[in-house]
């Protein structure tokens, strides 16, 4: 991925020097082993570990000749460790390395999103809370529907999120799996319990059976949940968006004092860093097809899935962790505006009420039909005369006759659709 949607703590995961690491411990974990067994001469992992070192530049020398990342991986720690390191790889295939090494990758970038997820759910909450009676528009199909408060719109961001924060940490767990198994998984070459040795060791599973590789149903369930999340990052942005636009403002982005918000209109304030999360979460998106594309492989094994993961691993749990990140800063500073909320609440003059007197109307006795037609006559009517409902209804004999003026004030008034915000907070953060 490019520095510019990156932080250094996914980066440093996906970097070669890592990746190399990850491989000299399976090794070294895989030789300790055989050691035990009696397989390998006793010795041989300590002297790796102490002096082997990772040079990445002399593996791509290496790779350069004999077209072989493993083999050069395992050629350079010869150079350094000496001969005993020979006897390391012994009855294993590449893909044990490649395999497990690659899963632990996606074990660090995993755990990372999570606390990124943790902080966002912490913001959430904060803001929630803040805004739980501030009163707007719930809007349907974009168009003005019923009241809502804005906090009841943040917690049901923060209840999207828990449900992510769960799925990750089963994403995580799904991916958490070791396979030592030897060429095409059957343990013809190497004991099993090398593979128990080097799970137990690394923090992992044993892959209870694989062909050569790891099955990729593992894999793509990684990164159908990392799209998931991503959704859920681009349902906020646009939220934002959308809230931010000049006959709504709503909301809005932090602007700092010496932000530019148009190189040709010095008054524009855009949302950028919402459209920002709107572009990432497509690339994130992106890696999901290719995932489930992987499950499917010739036989025991083919290397169609290799290019691929060398691809999405990186750049989809890169990517997510800077939207994940961003999106937190923005809930953070974002900037509310209650007063053109309720501005906006009064837009449509007490339509947002329609449903009330509808309702009412038929606790009367008139049908629904006859009472849905009756208020939708006079919506029309005020929508193309802008005349206020209430004052409309209010003249109507016909209908005062079914509701009392007290009642009729009663239904032009917010307070009834606030009415169950303490428990839907209790159900969200309990």
């Amino acid at each position: 991925m490019i520095e510019r949607y990156s932080r250094k703590q996914l980066t440093d995961i996906w970097s070669e020097q890592n990746k190399y690491q990850i491989w000299l411990d399976v090794e070294v974990a895989a030789a300790e082993a055989m050691e035990k067994l009696g397989q390998i001469p006793k010795g041989v992992s300590s002297i790796v570990r102490r002096k082997a070192k990772i040079n990445v530049k002399r593996i791509h020398q290496i790779e350069s000749k004999v077209k072989h990342d493993v083999i050069a991986f395992l050629t350079s720690v010869t150079e350094k460790a000496g001969i005993k390191a020979r006897y390391l790889h012994q009855g294993m295939t590449s893909s044990d390395v490649l395999d497990t090494s690659l899963n632990i990758q996606l074990v660090q970038s995993g755990k990372i999103l999570l606390s990124d997820i943790d902080q966002i759910l912490k913001v959430l909450k904060k803001q929630a809370k803040k805004y739980k009676y501030t009163p707007c528009m719930g809007r349907s199909h974009g168009i003005h529907a019923e009241p809502i408060t804005f906090g009841l719109k943040l917690a049901s961001f923060y209840e999207e999120f828990k449900r992510n924060r769960k799925r990750l940490v089963d994403a995580i767990d799904e991916i958490s799996t070791c396979a030592i198994s030897g060429a095409v998984g059957t343990f013809a070459n190497i004991n099993p319990n090398v593979e128990k040795h080097v799970a137990k060791k690394l923090g992992l599973k044993v892959e209870p059976i694989s062909t050569q590789v790891i099955p990729r149903d593992r894999h793509a369930f990684y990164f159908s949940i990392l799209g998931i999340i991503a959704g859920s990052v681009e349902r906020v942005a646009i939220e934002i968006r959308h809230l931010q636009r000049t006959e709504v403002y709503e909301v809005q982005e932090f602007f700092s004092k010496d932000q530019k918000g148009s190189s040709a209109m010095p008054h524009k304030k855009n949302p950028i860093l919402s459209e920002n999360l709107t572009g990432l979460a497509r690339m994130v998106r992106s890696a999901v097809i290719p995932a489930l594309e992987n499950i499917a492989l010739w036989h025991e094994r083919d290397i169609s899935h290799s290019s691929v993961e060398r691809n999405i691993g990186p750049d989809a749990n890169i990517t997510l962790d800077f939207a994940l990140a961003r999106l937190s800063n923005i809930l953070d500073k974002m900037i509310v505006y209650p007063k053109k909320m309720i501005e906006n609440l009064n837009i449509t003059k007490g339509l947002i009420f329609s449903q009330e007197v509808m309702l009412e109307l038929t606790k009367s006795g008139l049908s629904r039909e006859q009472s849905y037609k009756m208020v939708q006559n006079y919506a029309k009517k005020c929508f193309a005369e802008n005349l206020n409902l209430f004052d409309v209804i209010s003249d109507d004999k016909f209908i005062m006759a079914k509701i009392s003026s007290k009642r009729l004030r009663a239904i032009f008034n917010y307070s009834s659709h606030f009415k169950n915000v303490d428990l839907i907070f209790r159900r969200v953060f309990k």
